[in-house]
């Protein structure tokens, strides 16, 4: 008999080739996984299931993560604001975890004897598969036919055609990485220092030029409600921002940081819905929090951030700091008004009984109703009292 491999599969050039590669190069019972973190329609997923069964694949598998992924990690970067470099809402990074946890378990269920992936050895989804694989099934041997290769895209679409694989490579020259939490776009560009992604590498076209405003509600920092309608499911909630938001190519741009591995990348990403959920509540969040529950949610959702880039998503602390996280959301509720525009939004404004804006108490640089002008000259004098001790004494 065959001995069984499980394959985590999106249907792209990467992972069309470790399917026919591990059927007959390495002679191996194939099974193959989708795991579906919100990026893929229906249809689209009984397309995938075909192209599987067209690569003689024994048994293809869809897994649904998508409820998974926003109670266990998207709602925690959505408290925690988080946006690696200020710029990039972890859209892969995020659902990478999922995946393979999901991958993991299944290739429990189904008895394999390995379990394999398309990343490259040249970044840093290699890291995270590896990472949770090796915390989750230790005793499954993983095999990356890409990175043990070191395959260019060229060969593998070389290889792809000589076994009469049909897709569409033209489209295969960028990497799209679609999920709930935003897509990611890799290719030729990407890879250099100085271009930029073409307007026709991005999955979603401009199709709006008129503004739009969008209201948003968020309850304990999670968003319940679009335009006055309220969502009983997160996940519904931030797809309609979606589907209101990307036809105005909304949340495009190119991040530039470092790697699990050591060095610089740069990925490309469009991601309307994430983008606008996380400035409106890091908004509502100016208005509601304290000085020092804002200072340390700050670092502590970089913190966070950082590490699920780097795949340590099971290491506990990351409970410990997602416990932390949540008990900010308390009085984190109001709704935030967006103006939508072409390649742009801006906030406008918000609205919540917790705002500490309150006028009972004074108005910013015009009216002080709950201290005198004598109560500010006494605690100007006290809070600069020591630096005024070191200037005089070390003076010179």
């Amino acid at each position: 008999m065959k001995k069984k491999v499980l394959l985590a599969f999106s249907g792209g050039l990467d992972t069309s080739y470790c399917a026919i590669y591990l059927s007959k190069e390495k002679n191996l019972e194939v099974h193959t996984a989708i795991v579906n973190t919100g990026g893929f329609s229906a249809v689209e997923l009984k397309q995938i299931e075909k192209h599987a069964y067209a690569l003689g694949v024994k048994k293809h598998y869809t897994l649904d993560e998508i409820d998974n992924y926003y109670d266990e990690c998207i709602r925690y970067l959505i408290y925690g604001n988080v946006l690696r470099g200020n710029v990039y809402p972890l859209s892969v990074s995020a659902e990478r975890v999922f995946q393979s946890k999901a991958i993991a378990l299944h290739a429990k269920r189904i008895k394999a004897d390995f379990i394999a992936h398309g990343s490259t050895g040249a970044g840093n989804d290699q890291v995270r598969f590896d990472i949770i694989f090796n915390i989750l099934v230790p005793h499954i041997q993983v095999i990356a036919p890409i990175r043990e290769k070191k395959l260019s895209r060229e060969e593998e679409i070389n290889f792809l055609k000589h076994n009469g694989v049909k897709m569409n490579f033209e489209k295969a020259l960028y990497s799209i990485n679609k999920g709930l939490w935003g897509t990611s776009v890799g290719g030729k560009e990407t890879l250099t220092s100085d271009k930029p992604l073409p307007e026709s590498a991005f999955p979603t076209q401009i199709k709006k030029s008129k503004e739009e405003e969008l209201e948003l509600g968020f309850k304990k920092g999670e968003l319940v409600s679009v335009n006055g309608k309220i969502y009983s499911d997160s996940v519904q909630a931030i797809q309609k921002v979606q589907e209101l938001a990307s036809p105005f190519a909304i949340g495009r741009d190119i991040h530039i940081g470092d790697t699990i591995i050591g060095i610089k990348g740069r990925v490309g990403f469009e991601a309307a819905a994430p983008l606008i959920i996380i400035k409106a509540h890091a908004t509502l969040e100016k208005h509601v929090l304290t000085k020092w529950q804002a200072h340390w949610k700050e670092q502590m959702g970089n913190w966070y951030g950082m590490m699920l880039h780097e795949g340590q998503f099971l290491d506990p602390v990351m409970r410990n700091v997602e416990t932390f996280l949540e008990s900010t959301q308390k009085n984190v509720t109001g709704t935030v008004k967006v103006l939508l525009a072409p390649y742009r939004f801006s906030i406008l404004g918000i609205t919540s009984k917790h705002d500490l804006m309150s006028s009972k108490f004074g108005k910013y640089g015009e009216v002080n109703n709950a201290w005198s002008g004598e109560d500010v000259k006494g605690f100007s004098k006290i809070i600069s009292n020591q630096t005024m001790i070191y200037h005089r004494v070390n003076e010179e």
